[in-house]
């Protein structure tokens, strides 16, 4: 019986490579449904092997799963068997993950944990018990976070790293010195902690052999992703260029390499083609065959297969178990084979921080071209994974769900870039389009994209301001704090608020201006990075100003641009604060620094292609050129700021004609249905990818009308301070 086994086998393997996975099924299924008995050891692989096709190829975790139950029965009768036990628990861990059974996953696990510290303890192979105790480690440390367990978290994958420590495996250190700065990376709860954590990864990954680097091509990406992270979240924007560098020469490097394989497949298969025709000449037939060979073997090199039917495990690290090699950024050595998300979410997370680092600095064009490849990509992903336009959060397979939710937040993260770029270059009409989409998607799967909502309502709040409906604006901001539990958030929707107030200009919304300012200005020190300070101050300076305060407000703004200048490299936040300032010299009569602030504030706002700040700084230039009698300067000034007002007036006037405009400013919320049943999502949807919910906020600050900034000398009004 043992040669029907593996000539069944055999078969099956053959179907696999066909892709007939259907039959490949079936032929071991007539091994588990035969009359006659076959020893335990041949069913249990057999089941192992059905397991694993259909995790690999279908959504039939059920079926799955009951075979791997099937699989631990007859494993407690045999004694023995260590690596097809952990291959079982490791396995059936997974079904419990792909269906969001997190508590029996946990105690799989457990069970899984104490068989290896048993084997330890009786001299088994230490490199194969450890390299075990490793992967359920890592599994159990991924089902802790869905909890919001972090710091059980953490102990999980710090035994993971002592075990890879003891032997003596670099690339498996790495694997878990990554994964515990991804965990410390979400939680923050001490920054010390999350430093220490950047620097043993710097040290392990200089520790690992540069010959083996290559074959590291997916610890390369998500370490370097992490540190971008790092990077942004504490807004060290000069440093972070030389981690995005790197990931985009990686990906256009893995890229071209993948179109060469493709290349020598076709080529192969055309030859492949050749050798079976019957009437091929022997001589010919002879260098085609020696050309095979070489073909398969340049193939073998490049692509690392492995023999499938060999290799029964499957990733086991966040869930994925399915695709190709050609898919797979593989984090860990096996048993482990990880990966944090497929190779295409990959790329487009690295296409997407390309963006974010841009978007700030005016790379608009670059930006443009790596949203649309971002978004291109994300959507086929989606067809894949079944959601076309008339799919639902509820009509989603349960086991879809999870990476739906990546590449969901993932284009949320790219259509919310865009609607930044399209309101800094007054693009009114492409931004409504954008934030329509937005809403559109969250009202289709609003579970899984709950964390969204508050970002939309923010955005929302911009695009109000932007085409001059400040009291719908403050509104908007409002909402979005309340629908958010990061403090981080929240503050700089007061800030957006409170300027708001500030351009609506009456003695009442200073007040309320002022009262938003106050809280977030006393504790502005306590949030990570300068993002909120630079914020606070720009409203702070802006809101001093205008109650005539010029030196207190001169000192903050002062302040505010230099830690914009050095930390966040804010292109736009720049000018504004220059705007302001170059007023403020004008009124202070040094016409010297003013015309020289404003230059440079006029050079970065038309770099931008930003409207209003333009039309703010000629207007203040116009003040200054007739305070010193430059009659040809103002009037040459003054036509070429005509222009830009009818120019800004126009694209208003065609964003408030357009269908979407008075639902995107009205003053409700979103109204979506929630799926709670069918979409669970849990802490870990909202923080797998774990880009700082901050990254992206600091969309443009609002441009007030030039005459609220300049005419310093009507409406004198009792200051209060903060």
């Amino acid at each position: 019986m043992e040669a029907v086994a593996e000539g069944l086998w055999g078969l099956a393997d053959y179907h696999e490579s066909t892709g007939e996975i259907g039959k490949a099924v079936k032929c071991l299924e007539a091994i588990c449904q035969s009359h006659v008995s076959f020893f335990p050891i041949v069913e249990v692989k057999t089941r192992l092997r059905i397991a694993t096709l259909l995790l690999k190829h279908s959504h039939n975790v059920t079926h799955a799963k009951s075979h791997l139950e099937r699989s631990q029965l007859l494993l407690k009768s045999i004694p023995s068997c260590f690596d097809l036990k952990c291959r079982a628990y490791s396995l059936l861990s997974q079904c419990y993950h792909l269906v969001g059974a997190i508590p029996p996953q946990k105690h799989i696990l457990n069970k899984a944990l104490d068989l290896t510290a048993s084997a330890a303890a009786a001299n088994h192979d230490q490199v194969s018990v450890k390299l075990w105790s490793c992967n359920f480690n890592a599994q159990l440390a991924n089902a802790l976070i869905i909890e919001g367990d972090y710091q059980s978290s953490i102990a999980a994958l710090e035994c993971g790293y002592v075990c890879a420590t003891q032997i003596s495996y670099p690339e498996l250190q790495m694997f878990f010195a990554t994964s515990v700065l991804h965990v410390h990376l979400m939680q923050w709860d001490d920054e010390n902690l999350v430093e220490q954590a950047v620097n043993r990864c710097d040290h392990v990954w200089e520790s690992i052999n540069p010959n083996k680097i290559q074959q590291c091509l997916g610890l390369l990406f998500y370490n370097e992703l992490l540190h971008v992270f790092y990077r942004f979240r504490i807004c060290d924007y000069k440093n972070v260029q030389q981690h995005v560098d790197k990931l985009d020469a990686a990906m256009k490097a893995d890229l071209q390499q993948t179109r060469h394989v493709q290349e020598l497949s076709e080529e192969l298969n055309a030859l492949n083609q050749s050798l079976s025709r019957s009437d091929l000449h022997y001589r010919d037939r002879s260098a085609l065959s020696e050309k095979q060979a070489r073909l398969q073997e340049r193939l073998k090199s490049m692509t690392r297969l492995t023999s499938t039917g060999k290799h029964y495990l499957e990733p086991a690290h966040f869930g994925n178990v399915r695709g190709t090699w050609e898919d797979k950024l593989e984090l860990a050595p096996p048993p482990i084979d990880g990966e944090w998300l497929p190779k295409s979410a990959i790329y487009a997370l690295v296409d997407l921080m390309v963006v974010i680092f841009g978007r700030p600095k005016g790379l608009f064009k670059e930006c443009g071209k790596r949203i649309q490849t971002g978004m291109y990509t994300i959507q086929e992903e989606l067809v894949k994974l079944g959601i076309t336009e008339s799919v639902r959060e509820v009509d989603l397979q349960h086991s879809a769900i999870w990476m739906a939710g990546v590449y969901l937040m993932l284009l949320m993260q790219f259509l919310e870039n865009k609607v930044a770029i399209e309101l800094t270059r007054s693009e009114f009409v492409e931004a409504q389009e954008a934030l329509v989409q937005m809403k559109n998607w969250y009202i289709r799967f609003p579970t899984i994209l709950q964390a969204c909502e508050s970002i939309i309502q923010m955005l929302r709040g911009q695009y109000a301001h932007y085409v001059g409906c400040y009291s719908e604006a403050a509104y908007h901001y409002f909402e979005a704090a309340k629908l958010t539990e990061s403090k981080s958030m929240q503050a700089m929707c007061q800030v957006y608020a409170a300027v708001s107030y500030i351009c609506i200009g009456d003695a009442e919304s200073y007040s309320q201006a002022l009262d938003l300012i106050g809280p977030v200005y006393r504790m502005m020190d306590s949030f990570v990075g300068v993002r909120e300070k630079t914020g606070v101050l720009f409203a702070y300076g802006l809101l001093l100003m205008k109650q005539h305060d010029l030196q207190e407000s001169r000192n903050r703004l002062a302040k505010g641009l230099q830690l914009t200048h050095n930390h966040l490299g804010n292109l736009q936040l720049v000018s504004q604060y220059l705007t302001i300032l170059g007023s403020l010299a004008l009124v202070l009569h040094d016409t010297v620094q003013s015309r020289d602030i404003l230059r440079s504030s006029l050079t970065l706002a038309k770099k931008l292609y930003d409207i209003p700040t333009q039309i703010w700084v000629l207007s203040v230039l116009t003040a200054l050129y007739r305070e010193l009698d430059e009659r040809g300067n103002e009037m040459e000034n003054a036509d070429y700021q005509r222009k830009k007002v009818d120019d800004l007036q126009r694209r208003l006037a065609d964003s408030h004609s357009s269908i979407h405009h008075i639902e995107l400013i009205d003053k409700a919320r979103l109204e979506a249905q929630q799926f709670h049943e069918r979409a669970t999502t849990g802490p870990s949807m909202r923080v797998n990818l774990d880009i700082p919910e901050s990254i992206g906020l600091l969309t443009p600050l609002p441009a007030p009308s030039s005459s609220r900034l300049v005419d310093l000398d009507t409406g004198r009004r009792g200051k209060r301070k903060i």
